[in-house]
């Protein structure tokens, strides 16, 4: 039985359809029909078919193997969960994809009062300014902003932040031990230059994350912006009811 596709783009319409089917009736790496079969069967043209398939590839939900087909992907283990305290680098090792960061930009600047309030600093106090573009396996998955005060880190340098993941720079480097991060998040569209930076359409569903950062003796060590991809992460979070 053929689907009958309504006035919208054929395109946008194939790649939501298969978005559902594979979020709710595929099962994790099992082999989708040829491009040729799936064009007869919704009447599309094959360059239709495979326009959509590129963007599900894109977007994690569908992989190709060379010689065998294509394969529906395992949604859960494309998707991040950024719940509690995190590193960006350990979690994609683990999850079996090569971390790499770009650092946009690294100076330092003086906390105007948005920034002495999330830092616990005085007004004109310097900090350092960070934003780094981090990847997966190549693929954009979140532009970071973040504040550091420079009493704690003095003599920070971006050759540093090249080298090694900045927590571990924080550890390592500066004996400053990790205690806890307080995380909020909302979900907003993507604005024109962060949509760039992360290869997602301008008004793609993004998630905002602002994270505040502790040592042990409960000072603020990090405030971090960050815009990530909504399609590569999730929040997992469990309420017990006493």
């Amino acid at each position: 039985m053929k689907h009958t596709f309504k006035t919208e783009p054929l395109y946008d319409q194939l790649v939501d359809l298969w978005k559902e089917k594979i979020e709710t009736e595929l099962d994790p790496n099992s082999k989708l029909p040829s491009e040729r079969k799936i064009a007869s069967r919704y009447g599309v043209s094959r360059t239709t078919v495979r326009l959509a398939f590129q963007e599900l590839e894109k977007i994690g939900y569908i992989c190709r193997k060379h010689g065998k087909g294509t394969f529906v992907s395992d949604l859960s283990k494309n998707t991040t969960n950024l719940s509690g305290a995190y590193s960006f680098t350990e979690q994609m090792i683990s999850m079996g994809k090569k971390p790499e960061t770009k650092i946009f930009e690294f100076k330092t600047a003086e906390a105007n009062k948005f920034f002495a309030k999330h830092l616990n600093l005085t007004i004109g106090e310097p900090l350092y300014k960070l934003k780094r573009l981090r990847l997966a396996d190549g693929l954009p998955m979140m532009l970071e902003r973040s504040y550091l005060p420079v009493k704690l880190f003095i003599d920070l340098t971006e050759e540093m932040l090249e080298k090694k993941p900045l927590y571990e720079v924080i550890e390592e480097d500066y004996g400053q031990k990790i205690h806890i991060a307080n995380e909020e998040f909302y979900a907003s569209i993507a604005g024109n230059k962060d949509a760039k930076a992360l290869n997602i359409s301008e008004g793609a569903p993004v998630l905002h994350l602002v994270r505040t950062t502790y040592n042990t003796k409960n000072e603020i060590i990090g405030y971090t912006i960050s815009v990530a991809r909504a399609d590569q992460f999730h929040y997992k979070i469990a309420h017990v009811r006493n």
